[in-house]
């Protein structure tokens, strides 16, 4: 069994403001290594500031390549490709080539490679308080996104291991599909963010359903909640009514946020005093509190 325990933030829907969550969650955990499995669209390392001590190729699906040596201009792969991705020139474009494989199955005279090709890059980085980081980044119509947040999580528990840390914090893709899923499974507690919306509600419930489906012990953050009080009482009924995840509170409006992501620092570095750093604070201390205690 590991020596450490995963905490994973996630949420039903883009735009919650759960990667700002996720970097105070950082700050406050002093001894973690974080792992943004966000990989579609990395951006924690922006507030985190972590330098890159190593990086590695992702090795993910594959793409065609025509070999003009060996092409015979028959026209095979033009009648097979099914996405239009092969030019009347016999080029291949790879963002438009959805690595079917059915080019390289009829050709015939084998003149159409299909290897795995480098699809993104893995990084694992040191933050300022000297706790490691690991992302990654896909390249521009690449795929297999679930693939890669499996490699940022295998490098993240390498780094506990080696250096004997207690709690490994994953950034987690929003919504619940194929990354979520990966992002997921095999951990033991999950945050929820939400919003007090109908439609934050709605996706909250989806994602419920996929943590109940793990066994996963989650509860629940609504980030704006003073905006639709009516909303945010909806969510912590729902949680107490459902009993598949705690209500860990909610965080207030405050515009100071987004000045502190232009910074580059956290909510809690930029304005320590504000209400919404104070509900940060006492989250994360219902969260440690949980953990402990399961």
């Amino acid at each position: 069994m590991a020596d450490f325990s995963e905490l994973v933030i996630i949420s039903g829907k883009g735009g919650t403001g759960k990667t700002s969550l996720v970097a105070c969650l950082a700050s406050l955990f002093k001894s973690r290594v974080v792992a943004d499995c966000d990989v579609d669209a990395a951006n924690l390392n922006l507030i985190l500031n972590g330098n890159v001590v190593e990086k590695k190729d992702f090795v993910g699906g594959k793409k065609a390549v025509i070999k003009s040596d060996l092409c015979t201009v028959c026209g095979k792969c033009l009648e097979v490709c099914r996405f239009g991705a092969i030019s009347q020139d016999f080029v291949v474009d790879r963002v438009a080539c959805e690595g079917c494989g059915a080019c390289h199955v009829f050709c015939p005279t084998s003149a159409i490679d299909f290897s795995p090709r480098r699809c993104g890059e893995c990084y694992t980085c040191t933050t300022a308080d000297g706790q490691p980081l690991v992302f990654a980044e896909l390249l521009p119509g690449e795929e297999n996104s679930g693939k890669l947040v499996t490699m940022v999580r295998t490098e993240a528990r390498k780094q506990a291991e080696t250096k004997n840390i207690p709690l490994i914090v994953i950034d987690g893709p929003p919504g619940i599909g194929c990354p979520v899923i990966a992002s997921v499974t095999g951990t033991s507690h999950a945050v929820i963010v939400t919003e007090p919306t109908g439609s934050g509600i709605h996706d909250l419930k989806r994602i419920l359903q996929l943590t109940a489906h793990f066994g996963i012990n989650a509860g629940v953050v609504v980030n704006k909640s003073d905006i639709n009080t009516t909303h945010t009482s909806s969510v912590k009924a729902l949680c107490e009514k459902e009993g598949r995840a705690m209500f860990f509170g909610g965080i207030p409006f405050e515009p100071k946020v987004s000045e502190a992501q232009r910074k580059g620092i956290t909510i809690l570095d930029y304005a320590p005093t504000s209400e919404a750093s104070t509900a940060i604070r006492n989250i994360y201390k219902r969260i440690k509190k949980n953990m402990e205690e399961s």
